[in-house]
């Protein structure tokens, strides 16, 4: 701290190019926030409390291949499950092919398997009761200014009814409320009677089928010897099974979609290999700019360890005011943005291990950066300096 105000005074001698640098560093440290923020949101992916006592059950073959309806009452008696629900991917659009919703076709009690996804009675009570009835998500609700009792039409580019029409109609008769982050993806979606779709699509897209089973199991802790047990119900049969946690199987989706980890590492990966590039020229350049000048604090007893040192910490500190603005920033912007998306994207804020990587990045770029600058200043020949060689 003895030193700082010649540090900032260096830093800030050419303050046009030092600012552009700045704003370089800060979003590239912007840039991190929001990416980490993103891979962390898929990491914890169905890892709730609630979502520890679901299994997930789908083809082994691939996620989009279907299995045969009656598997459920196998499963049932499996021991240590305590309940078995199912559902189909639907798709669906609104008014717009690029008004997409997420519409799911679910078994009568698949809502029970979600605690922390509240419907009203009234509301449980009309679904089973309406056989064109939907629960639609609370953000959906409000997004496209639905209201309960009120009859809309979805578009299927998947499903058509038997008489070839892909228009759909149905009654919203309740709403969902997700109480938890976890599964704010509900206020987003739509979940329909699975017998209607089934008994209304064409012949030979569906044929009784399921997309996946959701299983409540009775003790955690038993969860890995209960998804062996569902799986050895259809071993060496055409329609074999693989059962997972749910954020085992949110994971295994995401990963068969796009492996998000390679792809924000990838990203940072060019994004900080650049910001070495061009702070590092800028350092090159502010120290070839001042060689008299730290010629003059040799001259006025400056140790060759103190001129290194100097330089390091403005180039550590170049990067450290960057940085911290960009993630700063990116921890305002993180809520606003998850909130636009209604619950689509629940992206975490920054919390003290985003904050503690990002300062152990800056610190390390800092130093890089400055390493060969500092070097160059510690070796500097005082004679040469000032005759300009």
């Amino acid at each position: 701290m003895k030193y700082f105000h010649l540090i900032w005074a260096a830093l800030f001698r050419r303050k046009t190019r030092t600012f552009l640098t700045l704003v370089s560093i800060t979003a590239a440290f912007l840039l991190f926030g929001m990416l980490d923020a993103v891979r962390i949101s898929f990491d914890q992916a169905g890892k709730s409390a609630n979502g520890a006592q679901r299994l997930q059950t789908g083809s082994k073959l691939s996620f989009i291949q279907p299995l045969p309806q009656g598997l459920g009452e196998k499963i049932a008696i499996v021991p240590g499950v305590k309940s078995v629900a199912y559902a189909n991917w639907f798709g669906g659009a609104y008014q717009d092919p690029h008004n997409q919703v997420f519409t799911f076709a679910v078994s009568d009690n698949y809502i029970d398997q979600f605690p922390e996804v509240q419907v009203g009675d009234d509301a449980r009570k009309a679904f089973t009761n309406t056989r064109t009835g939907i629960l639609v998500g609370e953000n959906l609700l409000q997004k496209y200014h639905w209201k309960v009792g009120q009859q809309i039409p979805l578009q299927s580019n998947i499903f058509p009814q038997q008489n070839g029409s892909k228009n759909w109609t149905f009654d919203i008769v309740g709403v969902l409320h997700p109480t938890d982050q976890s599964v704010a993806f509900y206020g987003q979606i739509i979940l329909m009677h699975w017998k209607y779709f089934d008994d209304g699509v064409m012949k030979g897209y569906n044929n009784g089928q399921v997309g996946w089973y959701v299983i409540r199991v009775k003790d955690v802790s038993q969860a890995d010897q209960v998804a062996k047990a569902i799986d050895a119900v259809s071993a060496n049969s055409d329609h074999e099974t693989r059962t997972q946690t749910e954020a085992a199987a949110t994971a295994s989706w995401m990963k068969q979609m796009a492996d998000i980890g390679l792809i924000v590492g990838s990203i940072m990966g060019a994004v900080f290999f650049t910001l070495l590039l061009l702070t590092g020229n800028t350092m090159m350049q502010a120290v070839r700019e001042r060689t008299s000048e730290l010629a003059v604090m040799k001259t006025l007893g400056f140790s060759d360890q103190s001129v290194l040192a100097t330089v390091l910490a403005e180039s550590v500190l170049m990067v450290l005011i960057g940085g911290l603005v960009g993630i700063g920033i990116a921890a305002v912007l993180i809520p606003l943005v998850s909130a636009s998306t209604g619950g689509m994207l629940n992206l975490p804020t920054v919390g003290a291990d985003s904050w503690a990587l990002g300062i152990g990045l800056m610190l390390a770029i800092g130093l890089v950066v400055g390493a060969i600058p500092a070097w160059q200043a510690m070796r500097l020949n005082i004679v040469d300096a000032f005759a300009g060689r």
